[in-house]
């Protein structure tokens, strides 16, 4: 009895001496899919770090918020929707303006419902103000700059109707714009404003069953059939490079993600074990079923993204392969879960997902194991292959069963030609084309490394071979020859 209390005193003096964040649990799990299409759990990459609501800024409640910028500065605009309005933060949460009014053409003006923002980094503020069908460009006092209403062209149809969503622009100005009910790809403008046609057009996703019914059905039936029309695109974000990521909802479709070039292609890289589109795995049929609804997309940097499931309230990052990093989140009423989070952005090595259900932001901090998990796609990215080593095995040490790592070892132990040992590593992650590589890769720099001693070998058993033969051959002349004499 004695010896027990000893212990507990011990354990709780051990408990009282640790952080309380290694005790605080996550209220959602985090996972990845491995080989066999099995959900891994994971550690949690993030962690709730607050909640942040109108009242706390002390500007009133939110009102059905639809978007969220963060500048590279850490400057945080919110798109507060219902209130018709633009709040405009530190990353502190502390400094607070709102922008309501501004001046357009001499005169006051309102926004009117407004869906979608961005903002330069020289403070530009690029507003999709679908209620009054325009896009807004107000500058870093709150000024109108330009104006964008329905454009005029001949390849928009007699009864458009300029709807825009969600937009981002590039370095050069030219605007992307997602536009309700236009399914030829996203709007492009350009510097000016002026309409320039459209970029990325989404193809049609038949399944074999539509396919099927479609052949069996009559002339009657095909005509009350849903018309098989290009899927809208639902948000977009850019990288630094000027490529535009989009998402899109369409649950026939493995490829909501792309990544655009300037000419419009779509040049995202797949090369993970399963398709690029959030939850793999799911239930057909019943409540919480079907695939992820992805709402929203955010470059992370160095070659990472992460997309927002707004079905399920969860986040899946991805490395620049294509390959899911971690998922995590969920939907319920504790901090760090989701009632309708319509928006993912990032403030420093920190998450911010405003939830329009809530009416708040939720911040999220990276763990050890996310930050670590970042910083090893990070140097993997750059080309510094030798920093990722070290930190992928810091990750192992953290979870022994992700095969991101193993992998991500792999790659770069191929990298530095050092082909036997990543082709272990390669073993353990399941992947066999780059096992296949490292193999093939092996197998020619051992024959380059032997080439003289199996040449030499080869000749010197060639020459012993002859001289054998040779032998042979006068031995049995001699034979011949006595046997001659003999006669």
């Amino acid at each position: 009895m004695r010896k027990l209390l000893i212990m507990l005193a011990a354990a709780a003096l051990l408990a009282a001496s640790l952080p309380a964040a290694a005790f605080a649990a996550a209220p959602y799990e985090a996972y990845t899919y491995n080989y066999y299409r099995d959900s891994v759990p994971l550690p949690a990459p993030f962690l709730p770090e607050r909640a942040v609501s109108g009242q706390e800024l002390g500007v009133g409640s939110f009102k059905d918020p639809n978007d969220i910028y963060v500048t590279n500065d850490g400057t945080v605009y919110i798109l507060d929707s219902g209130n018709n309005r633009i709040i405009q933060t530190d990353d502190s949460w502390s400094q607070v303006e709102v922008i309501a009014e501004f001046e357009a053409d001499g005169k006051q003006d309102t926004f009117s419902d407004p869906c979608g923002l961005f903002v330069t980094d020289e403070g530009r503020i690029y507003v999709a103000d679908t209620g009054n069908a325009r896009i807004v460009v107000l500058n870093g006092e709150g000024e109108a700059e330009k104006v964008i209403r329905a454009p005029e062209s001949d390849i928009l149809p007699d009864n458009f109707t300029f709807a825009p969503v969600k937009l981002t622009v590039d370095r050069a100005g030219r605007i992307f714009v997602v536009a309700r009910g236009i399914y030829e790809g996203l709007m492009q403008f350009d510097e000016n404003g002026a309409f320039i046609g459209y970029a990325g057009t989404i193809g049609v996703t038949q399944t074999f069953s539509d396919k099927l019914w479609r052949m069996l059905a009559t002339d009657a039936q095909r005509e009350r059939m849903q018309l098989f029309i290009p899927t809208e695109f639902s948000n977009v974000d850019i990288d630094y490079k000027g490529f535009v990521y989009s998402t899109s909802i369409d649950l026939n479709s493995q490829t909501p993600i792309r990544r655009l070039n300037p000419s419009g292609q779509d040049v995202l890289k797949r090369f993970g074990y399963y398709p690029v589109m959030g939850d793999v795995r799911f239930r057909i049929f019943g409540s919480n079923s079907g695939p992820s609804r992805l709402t929203d997309i955010k470059v992370l940097g160095d070659g990472m993204y992460t997309a927002l499931d707004a079905f399920r309230g969860r986040l899946f990052t991805y490395n620049d392969e294509g390959e899911l990093l971690y998922a995590f989140g969920g939907k319920g009423t504790q901090l760090g879960v989701f009632n309708t989070p319509v928006a993912v952005e990032r403030i420093g090595e920190k998450l911010a997902v405003l939830d329009r259900g809530k009416n708040n932001i939720v911040v999220f901090e990276p763990t050890a194991f996310g930050s670590a998990v970042h910083l090893a796609s990070a140097h993997r990215f750059n080309g510094r292959d030798a920093e990722a080593v070290e930190m992928w095995r810091e990750v192992l040490r953290m979870n022994a069963n992700y095969d991101i790592a193993y992998l991500g070892i792999g790659k770069s132990l191929l990298m530095e030609k050092k082909n036997k040992e990543a082709m272990e590593y390669f073993k353990l992650g399941l992947q066999r084309d780059y096992y296949s590589l490292a193999y093939k890769r092996y197998r020619r720099e051992q024959m380059q490394e032997n080439f003289g001693a199996f040449m030499t070998g080869a000749l010197t058993f060639a020459a012993l071979l002859a001289a054998i033969v040779l032998a042979r051959k006068r031995s049995k002349g001699r034979e011949a020859r006595r046997e001659a004499g003999a006669l």
